[in-house]
């Protein structure tokens, strides 16, 4: 089983996330997307999968900062632009298991996730 956890390192969420799949003796890997970033194959099928509108973190300070005519009557297509350019907007963690998708961290979700897929 493939399991993936994408985001960026310093973040406390993404921290309890990657601490709780250590603790559950989960192997898996990093994919830094504030580094390596995000390609768009990829973050469209997020947003498909798991709507924009969830995809994109509007709480954080990176889409906080946006010129009010930038944040205004955004599309998919815009905001997936907007995460393209900036990947610190995407919501995180991003977890992939097995090739299911789960936003966020709570240990439940997690767990459920990851009994699943085995």
């Amino acid at each position: 089983m493939s399991v993936t956890i994408y985001g960026i390192p310093n973040c406390d969420t993404m921290q309890k996330a990657r601490a709780w799949l250590a603790a559950q003796g989960v192997a898996h890997s990093f994919h830094n997307y504030k580094v390596d970033g995000i390609d768009r194959a990829r973050l469209t099928l997020w947003c498909r999968e798991l709507g924009w509108e969830k995809v994109l973190n509007r709480a954080g300070t990176t889409f906080r900062k946006l010129p009010e005519l930038e944040r205004a009557e955004l599309t998919p297509a815009r905001a997936i632009e907007l995460m393209l350019a900036q990947p610190g907007m995407i919501k995180r963690p991003v977890l992939e298991v097995g090739g299911r998708l789960t936003l966020g961290f709570k240990p439940e979700l997690y767990a459920a996730a990851l009994a699943g897929a085995g």
